[in-house]
């Protein structure tokens, strides 16, 4: 066989069905199979993942490489090995619980052919409302910048990659990462690039959310949780020296997957590892969080991180406490600056000091909302909207120059309007048109986070997609002690959908459409029917 175009990497760890439909997803590429190598890694499987693989390398012979080997406990093993005998002169890396669109590897072959690429990002989806940070498919970007963009929220490993740049710098998978090693292998890949590109045109790779949750990730502890944090933390800054570059790395780290650690379900955790996270991210706070990064998190996340820094567990957990059970507290306006009058502020037993509670410099403050009444109503037009009300803790908009709260679940617009306000804060009024829900939403399903930022609207020229600007950063809809709502069917010609209001575990609000099929669109209606009777 001469040298394939491209090596299609697929760790392969206990993943059935789910593994038929990655396989057949390869094999039915347009780019043919006489121009790619399949290297399939089974780790240890103790379903029949190992004999799928067999099956399919029986059936394509010359296009599959099989490897059995002992469990490893994670991907980075299975990747290392199957890089040991990938032959194309790029490598492409596949979930084997995900599927590739039919053309996939043709287009991404043939831009990394014509750009010179040496990493090449194409638009990613969803499937089963798994979430996937869209911002980085704004539009086409031949030749795009790791450092002023999107990308470093975008570092999974689900890119082509020239074969050449991975063998000269030696990058490899720490294989003494149980989860999250593919953020340092993505991260030097991109860093040594000569260029990297994003194709936004079409649907190049489907990420499937597991019904099972068995995805090591999804199971992984707040301890190992950490320690991945700590690890990719401690690559960055060998890697990147100190300055804006590591800054912009290292934010995306601190403002997901440290305030994820932080987050409501920290209350849950027995008391020995709610201090073992205090105390970690207490460490990754004084070494890493620079003033410019802290600038650019949110009130929430700065907060939780100032008192892990400054405080003691039980002062972080009567801040998540108080935000999971009842909101926001009210803000002390006090000699030009603002605190949030979170518990431990001002007590004299505590001793905390002020500037963990102050959100002065923090415009997005204004946009910390809490919502306190969903339904689904009919707007003036007679549309069917989701209709939430929500309540900031700042009662004078105009004078934090947050005038406008811009509320979205992310591209997606919403009509905000101002119901009142009073000495304790300012209630809103925020609606989704159904309608616009499904149409922005891929054929798969789409689930998306509700925030709001204090600012306006405007088209950003650079990629071509709506964002509110004015503020630090877009601050999550919280819906403390509430439920969602039930699902909603909306229909778009031939297409129905169920679009759901819900409450994530960390109490915040999340939009979902899920695609629904003849048969469960037919037994909805029957219910209809059956209850109007």
């Amino acid at each position: 066989m001469s040298e394939p175009d491209v090596s299609i990497v697929v760790p392969v760890y206990n993943t059935m069905p789910y593994l038929t439909q990655c396989l057949t997803s390869l094999v039915e590429q347009t780019i043919g199979l006489d121009r790619i190598q399949i290297v399939a890694v089974d780790d240890g499987s103790t379903d029949r993942s190992g004999a799928e693989l067999d099956r399919f390398a029986r059936r394509y012979p010359a296009a599959f490489t099989v490897i059995h080997q002992a469990n490893s406990g994670g991907p980075a093993g299975p990747c290392n090995r199957a890089l040991e005998v990938a032959t194309g002169r790029y490598v492409f890396f596949v979930g084997s619980d995900d599927r590739l669109g039919p053309d996939a590897l043709r287009r991404l072959v043939a831009a990394a052919d014509t750009y010179g690429s040496d990493v090449v990002l194409g638009k990613v989806v969803g499937v089963h409302s798994r979430h996937i940070y869209q911002d980085i498919f704004a539009r086409d970007e031949p030749d795009l910048d790791l450092f002023d963009s999107p990308l470093p929220r975008s570092l999974a490993n689900t890119k082509l990659f020239r074969r050449e740049l991975l063998d000269k710098h030696a990058i490899r998978y720490p294989e003494d990462m149980r989860i999250g090693s593919d953020l340092p292998f993505t991260l030097e890949a991109c860093y040594r690039a000569r260029r990297i590109s994003v194709l936004a045109d079409y649907e190049y790779y489907y990420a499937v959310r597991r019904f099972s949750a068995t995805n090591i990730t999804y199971l992984s502890r707040h301890v190992e949780r950490l320690r991945t944090v700590e690890a990719n933390m401690a690559f960055v800054a060998k890697l990147i020296g100190p300055g804006r570059q590591r800054d912009a790395i290292m934010l995306r780290r601190f403002d997901h997957e440290v305030a994820r650690l932080l987050e409501d379900d920290l209350l849950r955790l027995d008391r020995d590892v709610q201090r073992q996270i205090h105390e970690g991210v207490g460490r990754l706070v004084t070494d890493h969080l620079t003033d410019g990064i802290a600038g650019r998190l949110g009130a929430e996340a700065r907060i939780r991180m100032a008192l892990t820094r400054d405080g003691d567990v039980d002062d972080l957990l009567a801040v998540i406490r108080r935000d999971a059970r009842t909101g926001a507290p009210a803000t002390l306006v006090e000699d030009g600056r603002r605190y949030a009058m979170y518990p431990g502020f001002r007590d004299p037993d505590r001793r905390l000091p002020d500037s963990c509670f102050e959100v002065t410099a923090i415009p997005d403050w204004a946009a910390r909302l809490d919502a306190t009444g969903l339904a689904w109503t009919a707007d003036e037009r007679g549309r069917r909207v989701l209709a939430i009300t929500a309540r900031t803790p700042v009662a004078d908009l105009s004078a934090l120059g947050a005038d406008r709260i811009a509320v979205s679940a992310e591209e997606i617009r919403a009509d905000v309007s101002v119901l009142g306000s009073d000495a304790t804060g300012t209630t809103l009024r925020i609606r989704f048109p159904a309608a616009d829900l499904l149409a922005a939403s891929a054929a798969t399903g789409q689930r998306r986070t509700i925030s709001a930022q204090a600012g306006t609207w405007h088209v950003d020229g650079a990629m071509g997609a709506a964002n509110a600007t004015g503020a630090a950063g877009s601050m999550a809809l919280r819906a403390p002690g509430m439920r969602g709502l039930r699902p909603l069917m909306v229909r778009s010609g031939a297409r129905f959908a169920a679009v759901t209001c819900t409450v994530d575990g960390s109490g915040r609000l999340m939009v979902s459409v899920a695609p629904l099929t003849p048969r469960r669109v037919g037994a909805h209606l029957r219910s209809r029917l059956r209850r109007r009777g």
